[in-house]
């Protein structure tokens, strides 16, 4: 999933995930800037739609599990990595290898 994003958003430079408790996940490729370079995409694996609660919340941010960004090759400098991690997902002290 995370490859065809990519190919689909020349601009990018990884893409966020966002994996909730019901087993949904978002996801959205990001630039440079920590800007969108996608649309978000909700799915759930082995599924034909996302479950009843992220239809009816469309994946609260309260239920977030785990969250972070798959980086393209070659890799952002590790100071733009954090800087687009800390625009994109409000994370700040978060390993960024």
């Amino acid at each position: 999933m995370i490859e065809g994003i990519l190919e689909g958003s020349p601009d990018a430079v990884g893409v966020a995930v966002i994996r909730l408790d019901c087993g949904c996940r978002k996801m959205a490729a990001v630039d440079k800037n920590g800007d969108p370079a996608s649309k978000i995409i909700m799915y759930r694996d082995q599924a034909e739609s996302v479950c009843e609660k992220c239809k009816e919340d469309q994946g609260d941010i309260l239920r977030v599990t785990e969250q972070f960004i798959a980086w393209t090759d070659p890799q952002p400098p590790d100071e733009d990595k954090k800087r687009i991690l800390a625009k994109v997902l409000g994370v700040v002290d978060q390993s960024v290898h």
